[in-house]
């Protein structure tokens, strides 16, 4: 029921019930019940207007509530019964809606219960699809990391088995062709930054090898020197051997005399061969005896990382400073040969590695570079050997280190340097030899004089007679034809200073050999030194002979017979000499011995 006291708003039925007559306006409707809008001034009017007018206001108003209240009432009872049956239906529902309720619980129930395997299921596969994606997006990373990290630790590998050179080709693959790959991740720049120091380091470790190596063959270089010197020698004395075998099957003769110099160098060059039969298998080169790794892998790296130049500029000013420690002799070296073969086996050693490294890379050495630093150390041996061969006196001395001299030049020849020089410096030495060959057989001399009794050699029978001869060429028909024993006109010294002059021509002839000069100049060179024997020591050594106070006139008689029969003997040593070289004394430019006029001398000086 609704009560309208206290409101603006009320039922027009109710208002007009009461007496009101007011002007409504309809404001609302609710169900079919309509309100209207009451002016303010209404309710004033019922209090304000009329005496008792809010008791009569309020007698009409329960009046009008209970006739309203009585219609209700039947209208409910006019509905009670649908009501009644409605509410039966509920209850009959509501069983059914239990049970319905029930069943929904447990079918919810079922389910949730089969739900939650299937939730945990789902979200087994949700988490194993997402699971499988970050795994495949792993494997494509991976495949492009791995291909890196292989890479790196090849680079590592390399580093640890000092293959310098495949680890910078290693680093340029990486880098051109791997980091740009993943260059996003954290590890690769890593890797990036590391590279830098990593070529650092084999700059570092390269040239340290590199220093190493040239340690090393400075202190080999004498034994390079000798092998290469040894093989050269044994290549020419084949050569040699080759020749006369040669000369041999054409029927050629180069010496026709009794004691023919290839005789002696036979005896000297048999041994050599036998061992070299022997070793034959073990012939050594260059790269047995140095191993020029280091000197390639550094080449290929700094060619690599770029620095070429620099690697080269040190390489050559490291050499040079070599160079001129090699050319530096000792004080004591002329004292005895090894000091000379020591110094050439060192200087042979070194242009051998120079030679070597010139073949076998590309603008390390150039052979401009080569034939400087040849042309300085030939200036500076020639000015060694100039100052030290001045000091010897020894002549035997003089002629090994003539021969070492030529191996040394021979040697080097044939790797192509230049030695001309080297060959007329060993003309000046020449010189200096034949002065210390007149000092010896001017000693050699005065023993023969000394020792002699100046008195006719005393023959007993056909083979002493035979003896002399083959040692002194005399001929005396009148002599021969006299019954044993009897007496040669000349003394003892006679034949020994014959003979003794024989030795100083092979003397001198030793050292012409092997001095690529023609078979005209060494007889002018044998001639000349002959001479010299003849005109300056024998001539002197018989002057100061004949001014010794023990000289009597028997003595001086015989010393005159002996001149004598020496003078009759040159033309004997000028056949000697022309059987050595093969030269015919009628030659224009054949240079005659001065003996006869030096015997002849001495005889009018004695006279007098």
């Amino acid at each position: 029921m609704k009560r309208l006291l206290g409101m603006e708003m009320i039922e027009k039925g109710l208002l007009e019930e009461m007496g009101l007559e007011l002007n409504l306006k309809p404001w609302a409707t609710d169900g079919g019940a309509h309100f209207w809008e009451v002016p303010k001034t209404a309710f004033r009017s019922v209090y304000d207007d009329q005496p008792n007018a809010h008791k009569k206001f309020m007698e009409k108003l329960d009046a009008c509530i209970r006739n309203h209240d009585k219609e209700i009432e039947k209208m409910c009872n006019f509905h009670h019964q649908g009501f009644v049956d409605a509410i039966t239906e509920l209850l009959k529902v509501r069983t059914d809606a239990e049970k319905l309720k029930v069943q929904v619980t447990d079918t919810n129930r079922r389910f949730q219960d089969a739900g939650k395997e299937v939730i945990v299921q789902t979200e087994d596969i949700i988490r194993c699809r997402i699971q499988q994606r970050n795994i495949t997006t792993v494997v494509e990373k991976l495949q492009l990391c791995l291909p890196v990290l292989e890479m790196y630790s090849k680079l590592k590998e390399q580093m640890s088995a000092k293959r310098y050179y495949s680890a910078l080709k290693t680093m340029e693959q990486l880098e051109n062709v791997y980091f740009p790959r993943v260059s996003q991740y954290r590890f690769c720049q890593l890797m990036i930054e590391n590279l830098p120091k990593l070529r650092e380091d084999i700059k570092e470790i390269s040239m340290s090898d590199l220093k190493d190596f040239l340690e090393s063959i400075r202190k080999h270089s004498d034994k390079i020197g000798e092998t290469a010197m040894k093989q050269a020698q044994q290549q020419k004395l084949f050569s040699v051997i080759l020749q006369k075998q040669n000369n041999v099957k054409f029927g050629k003769t180069v010496y026709i005399n009794d004691r023919i110099p290839e005789e002696r160098n036979e005896i000297v060059l048999k041994p050599v061969f036998e061992e070299e039969d022997e070793n034959e298998e073990e012939v050594l080169t260059v790269q047995d005896l140095v191993d020029f790794s280091p000197v390639y892998r550094c080449l290929h790296i700094y060619s690599v990382l770029g620095d070429e130049e620099t690697f080269e500029n040190y390489y050559r000013k490291q050499r040079k400073k070599q160079a001129r420690l090699v050319l530096q002799p000792q004080s004591n070296m002329h004292e005895t040969v090894d000091g000379y073969r020591r110094y050439f086996t060192q200087i042979v050693g070194f242009f051998v590695v120079e030679d070597h490294i010139l073949h076998v890379t590309q603008g390390l050495v150039t052979r401009a570079y080569t034939d400087e630093l040849w042309n300085m150390a030939l200036s500076k041996i020639i000015a060694v050997l100039r100052a030290h061969s001045s000091y010897c006196t020894d002549p035997d001395l003089v002629l090994e280190l003539k021969n070492l001299i030529v191996i040394f030049a021979d040697t080097l020849q044939g790797y192509g340097f230049p030695v001309n020089r080297l060959f007329d410096l060993l003309f000046e030495i020449r010189d200096q030899y034949n002065e210390t060959l007149l000092k010896k057989w001017a000693g050699v001399f005065r023993d023969i004089f000394e020792e002699d009794n100046y008195s006719p050699i005393p023959i007993v029978n056909e083979e002493e007679y035979k003896t002399v001869i083959s040692k002194f060429p005399f001929q005396d028909p009148d002599l021969e034809k006299q019954s044993f024993p009897k007496k040669l006109p000349m003394s003892q010294s006679v034949p020994h200073i014959y003979i003794q002059v024989k030795e100083f021509i092979y003397a001198s002839l030793k050292f012409s050999e092997s001095l690529h000069r023609s078979s005209t100049e060494i007889d002018d060179m044998l001639r000349k030194s002959t001479n010299l024997l003849l005109t300056r020591t024998l001539s002197s050594c018989l002057l100061n002979l004949i001014k010794k106070p023990h000289i009597g006139l028997t003595e001086l008689v015989q010393i005159i017979i002996n001149t004598t029969h020496l003078e009759q003997a040159c033309k004997y040593l000028e056949d000697f000499i022309t059987n050595i070289t093969n030269i015919s004394q009628e030659t224009v430019h054949t240079t005659r011995l001065y003996g006869l006029s030096t015997f002849k001398v001495l005889g009018v000086i004695r006279v007098k």
